[in-house]
């Protein structure tokens, strides 16, 4: 059984920081790091902001931030694969799992905004 959203995008923000510390030992790698934790962590981040959301509104708000961010985290994965900065096996385990919660903050974001205009439909 797969980890419900919060712990899932913790997780993958605790293996995006081991995965950039290897990067920091280049120039080029420490910025594209730095990119890369700043996205990789606002995923999870947004997602737990999301459960103490003030408001429905504010609820889609953040977990529309952590779709974009999860799409941004994967561009910089996409490219560190490229480049051949990093690990491609790594790489491509990382890619994979940013690809699956961006799928489920997408269904969350859908089925809120959803939710939301059959409430006002009432």
């Amino acid at each position: 059984m797969k980890p419900n959203i919060q712990e899932r995008t913790e997780d993958f923000a605790v293996d995006i920081i081991l995965f950039c510390k290897k990067l920091f030992q280049s120039k080029i790698g420490s910025i594209l790091g730095n990119q890369l934790i700043r996205s990789g962590t606002s995923i999870g981040a947004n997602v737990y902001e999301a459960q103490n959301a003030q408001s429905h509104a504010d609820f889609i708000h953040k977990m529309s931030i952590s779709q974009k961010e999860s799409s941004e985290t994967s561009y910089w994965l996409r490219l560190l694969k490229r480049t051949q900065l990093a690990e491609e096996m790594e790489t491509k385990k990382l890619l994979q799992e940013s690809n699956e919660i961006h799928k489920v903050v997408s269904a969350i974001v859908v089925s809120a905004k959803r939710n939301k205009s059959a409430k006002n439909k009432h």
